[in-house]
């Protein structure tokens, strides 16, 4: 990986943007190696039971590089690559967190809102960026702001272009928690650890459910409920937790 940095630490993910000289700002090969990466931890379950991705240097992501299209692959077929980026975060059945600290701009900021969690600092500068350099929403953004923000919201934030630092995203529902930067290093850490210590077999299936509940009426969804928590029932860390509870100890999830 040459853009990329991934470390593992206790059934942690770390996956960081690494081009600082460029704030980060995703290329083509950037985008290549984010879809490797996310396809390899989703092919190491259980190993791998949260994922956290920030950016190095004290950014986020810039957005895209402008100057780093791949030579010889055509506009559409890198686009392409850019959702099928999206689509590989958004399909990990482990939880992800958002680790933002100063700029998340365009593509970065959307890279961001596709986690399940979203954490910023104070230094952190939020832009749906587009329309100012005279271009039109990726990396997800289309979808992920109405469900977010709701419409009016959401057109607001992409059609003026204005940056909104993290304590309004929150109280927007963009992002989750605002915090003071020298706190969002032991905030995350601490959320990572509760959720690598979780049962992910139960939490994948959560986010599952969750992640579906847009496309499918109330019939359907209390049905895969049903069939999701019977499958859940036999499950060993169910078993565990039961056992955890009535001898009056914290359960150890296994992932199984």
């Amino acid at each position: 990986m040459n853009t990329i940095q991934v470390d593992r630490h206790n059934g942690v993910v770390e996956v960081t943007l690494d081009r600082p000289a460029k704030k980060n700002a995703m290329n083509g090969e950037m985008i290549d190696e984010l879809r490797v990466a996310f396809a390899e931890i989703a092919e190491s379950t259980p190993d791998d039971r949260v994922v956290v991705i920030t950016g190095s240097g004290g950014a986020f992501c810039s957005g895209a590089d402008l100057t780093g299209r791949t030579p010889g692959v055509p506009p559409l077929v890198g686009m392409r690559n850019v959702g099928q980026a999206c689509l590989a975060l958004r399909s990990l059945p482990q939880p992800t967190i958002a680790k933002v600290v100063g700029p998340a701009l365009g593509a970065g900021l959307n890279l961001a809102l596709a986690c399940d969690f979203v954490v910023a600092s104070d230094t952190a500068r939020l832009c749906e960026i587009f329309v100012k350099r005279g271009l039109t929403v990726d990396f997800g953004g289309s979808w992920l702001l109405p469900r977010l923000v709701g419409e009016r919201k959401a057109k607001e934030l992409v059609f003026f272009g204005e940056s909104v630092d993290a304590a309004a995203a929150v109280e927007m529902g963009l992002i989750n928690r605002a915090l003071p930067v020298e706190e969002i290093d032991a905030f995350v850490a601490t959320w990572a650890s509760q959720s690598a210590s979780g049962p992910s077999l139960a939490l994948a299936a959560c986010k599952r459910l969750l992640d579906q509940s847009y496309a499918v009426s109330l019939a359907e969804a209390v049905e895969a409920e049903a069939r999701s928590q019977v499958a859940s029932f036999g499950s060993a860390d169910a078993v565990e937790a039961l056992a955890a509870f009535m001898e009056k100890r914290p359960p150890v999830f296994r992932g199984l």
